[in-house]
């Protein structure tokens, strides 16, 4: 009994094998791996030389390079969180109230997430470059010319930059809230309206605080989206001279560079920035949901 009870695990095991040999290879190898060269420097392959800590103590305290990449992602990321997702949750709450076109507006909104990056980089950058401009052509043809401009000139390209970004991401997010207002039971705004809610105070006390946990995955899933940004920038702007580069884009640069060593530190230091931000994120909106009732202890 006790040999066929090993046969059968043994035969069970085998049809998960292949799976975690290629999960082993390609994930957990690499992940350990990325530490392993995060303490040396060299390109990883031919010349790798031990040097301890000094890669973390050179981003952290002397690449004025690495944080001017962190502050562009940021300032993207604050476009996103912004901008990005309150348009595509007030499209959420429009379209929710809408029942027959409802799956209409989805597949059109949901249409840019689909698309690839690449292809919206250099589709948007052929629209907003500034000789001749496909957008500057447009404004000049309806008689709109004082407001064509440099887009992706040196002042306003990173500004053009997030908001490319947004265009492109908001339908994700639309799609996400809309499947949570989904979720909330119509029973209940019909119980608010019999006593006596009106439109803000239903939204206040009923949709925010069902709605929290969908805003919290949204908000971390932004920040975790935008902070990673890459071929999309790289397409449009080309870094534009380090203006827009990104902190990916400066990860991928050292890579080419045979600076694999400081890439795989910088990857490490972006990672625990990012794991430290969704966790704080999470636990606001915990506290936040117990606040208003939705989280039971």
């Amino acid at each position: 009994m006790r040999t066929s009870t090993i046969r059968e695990q043994g035969v069970n095991f085998s049809f998960v094998l292949p799976a975690l040999l290629i999960f082993s290879t390609f994930y957990l190898y690499p992940f350990f791996y990325t530490f392993v060269l995060s303490f040396q420097r060299g390109d990883g392959i031919y010349f790798s030389e031990f040097v301890g800590l000094a890669n973390f103590q050179e981003i952290l305290f002397h690449d004025k390079e690495w944080w001017r990449t962190m502050y562009n992602g940021a300032f993207i990321t604050f476009w996103a969180l912004t901008f990005q997702n309150i348009l595509a949750f007030i499209l959420a709450l429009g379209v929710d109230k809408t029942i027959k076109t409802g799956k209409f507006y989805r597949v059109v909104f949901f249409i840019l997430p689909v698309l690839s990056e690449i292809i919206i980089g250099l589709l948007m950058r052929e629209i907003l470059i500034s000789n001749p401009g496909i957008l500057n052509q447009w404004f000049e043809r309806i008689g709109l010319g004082f407001l064509t401009s440099n887009w992706l000139g040196k002042e306003k390209v990173l500004l053009t930059t997030a908001l490319v970004h947004c265009w492109k991401g908001f339908g994700w997010a639309f799609v996400i809230f809309l499947a949570g207002l989904q979720t909330i039971p119509e029973q209940l705004y019909e119980a608010a309206r019999i006593d006596g809610a009106n439109s803000i105070q239903s939204f206040c006390r009923i949709t925010a605080p069902l709605l929290m946990p969908v805003i919290s995955l949204v908000m971390v899933l932004t920040i975790l989206g935008t902070m990673q940004a890459f071929a999309m920038i790289l397409a449009l702007t080309r870094g534009a001279g380090g203006l827009t580069e990104v902190p990916v884009m400066r990860i991928y640069n050292h890579l080419r560079g045979s600076q694999v060593g400081l890439a795989c530190a910088e990857g490490i230091v972006l990672g625990i920035i990012l794991i430290s931000i969704s966790y704080v994120m999470f636990n606001v909106s915990k506290q936040i949901r117990k606040r208003w009732g939705v989280l039971q202890n």
